[in-house]
């Protein structure tokens, strides 16, 4: 028997996953954003992979739940990367001045 339990350390781990993800987004700096939501994109993608492979190779119907639910879950994950992307992006392009109506100058005809 084993003096402490494997689910106590999966939690322990777990909870320090927690700890450790929410100080090292909270200090990134504006400028890293967009380049670490692509990365992460990229690791949801995986996880979609992860999750589909382990929806179809399970036999219970808990585990083909659960699959689906991952793959779920991960697909809104980057479809919303993708969407908090594109509004970063949208806020370092260069707006376009607005022209002048014409006839707006005051010039009476």
């Amino acid at each position: 028997m084993d003096p402490v339990s494997h689910t106590v350390i999966n939690l322990i781990i777990f909870v320090l996953a927690i700890y450790v993800g929410y100080h090292v987004v909270w200090t990134v700096t504006p400028a890293l954003h967009t380049p670490l939501m692509a990365v992460t994109n990229a690791i949801s993608a995986i996880v979609i992979v992860g999750a589909m492979l382990a929806a179809a190779l399970t036999e219970t119907t808990l585990g083909k739940t659960m699959g689906v639910l991952a793959v779920a879950l991960a697909a809104v994950n980057v479809f919303g990367g993708f969407l908090v992307t594109r509004r970063m992006l949208e806020m370092f392009r260069k707006k376009d001045k607005k022209a002048a109506p014409v006839g707006d100058k005051g010039n009476a005809a």
